[in-house]
């Protein structure tokens, strides 16, 4: 991948110029309010990019109060370890507490869970379970899970460690599973069926219930991923929108990931992972009495861990409470149902599927790409999708704030006039999408993100 297309990810070293670059450890340690104002710096810099709520997802309250309080529960358990229960039981209090409470909201009877450091490890940990339950109740070696094209990519990052399957099948026209596609692919190696509540690339809730009715039939686990919507989606229930029954209400759904660090407003770095029982659960412990350290064990995939952000987890939910995130859901569905009816008035843009909180555009009249140049220009970030091409935007409390729904369709109604006359012959944003259209594009696109990624370990 050419320098030109890395900079599409924007410049890596921003600061390499306004401030020394520390290759080795200093001869001597910087004074700690030099440091403070490096630091200050270069997060009010960054604050910039999304206060003003032109960002799709990312930052989920986005009320500065809200994470200085979250920081100060943070700052009285930061440097605690949550592994020594025996030095920190106010850990047990926190996380089992707020397990508790999730499992309550997606109604769960005696269900069982652990906290994690974010989506991707509770489906790893997920993923991990069902191999090792495929192995002990079914004899299965090469486990398999049958998915929807629209999964998250952190199932397929999980399959690659864990030596396992994901087997990917078309969705249909509104963007969900397709039923009958994921029944053709169970085999005998299928140790489970996985679901979006809602998918990442569209918002859309799949058909969970007819998940379930498959799962059932043919005594597989059923996990859904919501680590997106799984905080937000109850709410917007309560609230009279209609939302597909996602949650442990249908029989065979056997476990959920839910992210407290998206819709919980939770600090970054914490999620939940929650089983119907505790016989799934146990399969995902980790034991060693014979280590000359000692005795060893840990719930899940990680070790050592902050009881900071346990603490501002469990901070974060009862202080907003019931009452506070129905508040949260209603003024984000206000800000999301006028943008649907904004776009409803621009003919040549079409929503993808059924959504809620997030929105899902595309064209059959203009490149949307080049609409997204031009929202990007004007200061949006969206988060672009393809198959087929499109950009989404996760609507958060940031896009409460007065007039910003608002100056987002007039700007999306001016960028797809953009998009009719462009001045250039390759949408920037599009470019990466393009490369993935055929076999070799895809293996260069994937050496580039390769590259990328090593980059982003390069001190410049």
């Amino acid at each position: 991948m050419s320098d030109e297309s890395l900079d599409l990810f924007g410049d890596m070293h921003p600061y390499n110029k306004l401030f020394p670059v520390h290759k080795s450890l200093p001869e001597k340690g910087l004074d700690e309010a030099e440091v403070l104002r490096e630091i200050e710096y270069m997060s009010a810099e960054e604050n910039k990019k999304w206060l003003e709520g032109q960002c799709s997802g990312t930052m989920y309250h986005g009320g500065l109060e809200h994470y200085d309080f979250l920081n100060e529960v943070f700052s009285k358990f930061s440097y605690v370890n949550l592994l020594q229960r025996d030095l920190c039981p106010s850990g047990t209090k926190f996380e089992a507490e707020v397990l508790s409470m999730v499992g309550k909201m997606l109604h769960g009877d005696d269900v069982a869970g652990a906290v994690t450091s974010g989506g991707s490890e509770s489906i790893y940990n997920a993923m991990y379970v069902y191999r090792e339950w495929g192995r002990a109740e079914k004899g299965i070696q090469q486990a398999e899970v049958v998915a929807p094209a629209t999964i998250h990519p952190a199932f397929v990052k999980a399959a690659h460690y864990l030596g396992m399957q994901v087997v990917r099948t078309p969705v249909n026209q509104d963007f969900e599973a397709d039923v009958a596609a994921m029944r053709s692919q169970i085999n005998p190696n299928t140790v489970a069926l996985l679901g979006s509540a809602g998918s990442y690339p569209n918002g859309v809730v799949d058909p969970i219930g007819a998940l379930s009715d498959l799962a059932l039939e043919h005594k597989l686990g059923l996990h859904v991923d919501g680590c997106l919507g799984g905080f937000i989606l109850p709410w917007i229930e309560k609230l009279g929108y209609e939302v597909p029954v996602f949650d442990f209400r249908n029989p065979g759904v056997t476990s959920i990931s839910c992210d407290t660090h998206k819709y919980g407003y939770a600090l970054k770095g914490t999620s939940s992972v929650i089983f119907r029982n505790k016989g799934l659960r146990n399969y995902m412990f980790f034991a060693q009495a014979d280590w000359p350290g000692g005795v060893y064990a840990s719930p899940t995939v990680m070790g050592s861990r902050s009881a900071g952000l346990s603490a501002a987890m469990w901070a974060a939910l009862v202080s907003n409470g019931e009452q506070g995130y129905l508040t949260a859901a209603k003024a984000i569905m206000t800000a999301a149902d006028k943008i649907r009816a904004g776009i409803a008035h621009i003919p040549e843009l079409r929503i993808m599927g059924k959504t809620t909180f997030l929105i899902s555009v595309t064209s059959e009249v203009v490149d949307p790409y080049f609409v997204n140049d031009y929202l990007a220009m004007k200061g949006w970030r969206m988060n672009g999708c393809q198959n087929p091409p499109g950009f989404h935007f996760c609507i958060t409390l940031p896009q409460t704030q007065p007039g910003v729904a608002e100056k987002f369709v007039q700007d999306l109604q001016a960028g797809v006039e953009f998009a009719k006359h462009p001045p250039y012959e390759t949408p920037k944003t599009g470019f990466l999408y393009g490369m993935g259209a055929t076999a070799d594009g895809r293996e260069v696109l994937k050496l580039g993100l390769y590259a990328y990624t090593e980059a982003s370990y390069e001190v410049e």
